[in-house]
């Protein structure tokens, strides 16, 4: 079963950052890939970037140099750092796994709102 609870969204003004948390048990993230993304209002879910099971992390073009991704296995918690934040940036953040996408399962995500 997959059970992940994404955390940190909120309200930030243009340029500011925030940290966002994925938390599971241990179980789910032991040894797996975790991936972020977001779904803008009334656009289609993209993918963010990654972070593979020994910690390598990858993001995707739109995001790069500005959104990071790491994982703390004794927490069994992936961050996903924002930085120098754009309008654009405003959406449900979501995290997952290869599992849990091939089960087609979303948890709730969080909000996130930039204003200019």
């Amino acid at each position: 079963q997959v059970q992940l609870v994404e955390s940190g969204g909120g309200t930030v003004q243009a340029g500011g950052s925030l940290r966002l948390s994925c938390a599971a048990p241990t179980t789910v993230f032991t040894g797996n890939d975790v991936l972020w993304y977001r779904q803008a209002p009334g656009k289609q879910r993209i993918r963010l970037g990654r972070v593979t099971a020994d910690g390598m992390s990858t993001e995707e073009e739109a995001v790069k140099g500005r959104f990071s991704i790491s994982r703390d296995d004794n927490r069994s918690t992936v961050y996903l750092q924002m930085n120098n934040l754009k309008p654009e940036d405003t959406g449900v953040y979501y995290c997952n796994t290869p599992w849990g996408l091939s089960l087609r399962y979303w948890g709730q995500g969080t909000q996130v709102t930039v204003s200019s």
